[in-house]
Formats: C-alpha cells, sequence, structure tokens
C-alpha cells in the first residue's frame, strides 16, 4: 500500500490470534522503527522482542508493580494478581517493548530523544499495518515505573515508551474519525497575521 493509504488506514487492533509472527515480518518491523527521524543521529532506540515465554518479563514486571501499590495481600491474592498481570502480556504473540534511552551529551536535548523513538514508533505501527498485521501501542504509568526499568535493564534516565502488541487481527478495525485539519491548522504568511489564522486586513 502507498504512504497515503497506509496512514489514513492505520488502527489499532487490540484483539489478535496466537498464531506464529514470521521472524522476517518482526525484523521488517525492527527496522522501520530504526528509520526514524532523529536529530544529532543519537539513535536513542532500544526494543526488547518478547515470544512465548518472553512475554512473562513483561507480566511479572507489570505485576510487581501493582502489587507494589498494594497494602498486605494473601498468598492467593498475590497470584492472583501477578496471572491477571501475566495473561496482560499474552494478549499477542509477540510483544515488542520499545525504550527511549537519551544520550549523555549534555549537548543534546533530551525531549528530542522522546521525540526520535516516538516517531520510531509510529513507523513500526505503520510497516505492521502494511504486512497486514494487527498491533496496537499500549501505554500507561506502570511503563514508567522504576520497576520496569529494572526489569529491563534500563537506567534512571531512561524510559519504556510503551509497548506494541503484535499479531494476526482477530477483529474487524474501527473506522477512524478525525476533525478537519483546517481547525487545527494556523497559515502564517506574513509576520502580521495573528494566531487566529485571519490577517490583519481581514
Amino acid at each position: 500500500m502507498n504512504i497515503h493509504e497506509a496512514i489514513r488506514t492505520r488502527r489499532s487492533v487490540g484483539k489478535v490470534k496466537q498464531d506464529s509472527i514470521p521472524q522476517d515480518h518482526i525484523e521488517q518491523i525492527l527496522e522501520a522503527g530504526t528509520w526514524a527521524p532523529n536529530h544529532k543521529h543519537t539513535e536513542p532506540w532500544r526494543f526488547f522482542v518478547m515470544r512465548d515465554g518472553g512475554r512473562e518479563r513483561l507480566g511479572n514486571a507489570l505485576a510487581d508493580i501493582a502489587l507494589s501499590k498494594e497494602g498486605e495481600k494473601s498468598a492467593e491474592e498475590t497470584a492472583e494478581i501477578r496471572q491477571s498481570a501475566i495473561n496482560k502480556a499474552m494478549r499477542a504473540p509477540v510483544v515488542i517493548g520499545v525504550a527511549v534511552v537519551p544520550s549523555d551529551d549534555p549537548k543534546i536535548i533530551e525531549l528530542e530523544e522522546y521525540g526520535a523513538v516516538f516517531a520510531a514508533i509510529q513507523n513500526m505501527l505503520l510497516q505492521a499495518h502494511a504486512l497486514e498485521l494487527g498491533a496496537v501501542w499500549r501505554t500507561g504509568d506502570p511503563c514508567f515505573h522504576s520497576l520496569m526499568n529494572k526489569a529491563f535493564g534500563l537506567r534512571d534516565k531512561d524510559k519504556m515508551l510503551g509497548f506494541i502488541y503484535l499479531g494476526v487481527p482477530d477483529m474487524d478495525a474501527k473506522p477512524g474519525k478525525r476533525q478537519d485539519v483546517a481547525s487545527k491548522t494556523v497559515w502564517l504568511n506574513d509576520a502580521a497575521d495573528r494566531l487566529d489564522g485571519t490577517s490583519p486586513s481581514q
């Protein structure tokens, strides 16, 4: 599919089959991520591909984070919380964790490192869509918890920016809807143009 079609038809697909995904498809998705725009060429992205039992690393991290916020729990309650977290990690046959590892160079603006990795994630989602795979980018507070960093060997300054759950779609994609781009755009053709989109002469 062409890029225009890929951008407009990509949707988050949260329900996928447990069918295995070809290795070369996963590698194409990872490669797409590395071609994101990246100021200073620091390539601050790190990918963690979890399949089969490897997904339990994410499940156990989610469980540890959930339990760290709970009070005293019985052994049975703890086991239920842990199993629930592991089940979440098993919702797709492949889960790709995407982290930002900012450069230590003081001349590098850290926020730009985040921007590069967010762009990498979009590239990966588009490549997955082009391969007719379903994918959803899951984020949330647990991603940014220190225990998540510990589970994946990340430094304090690093951040897990989300997990791409990947598989063969097992649901119909919902139609997309966006507000008209004109409502989000300001055209500045002259230094005197106002930010409400009108010019002084109007």
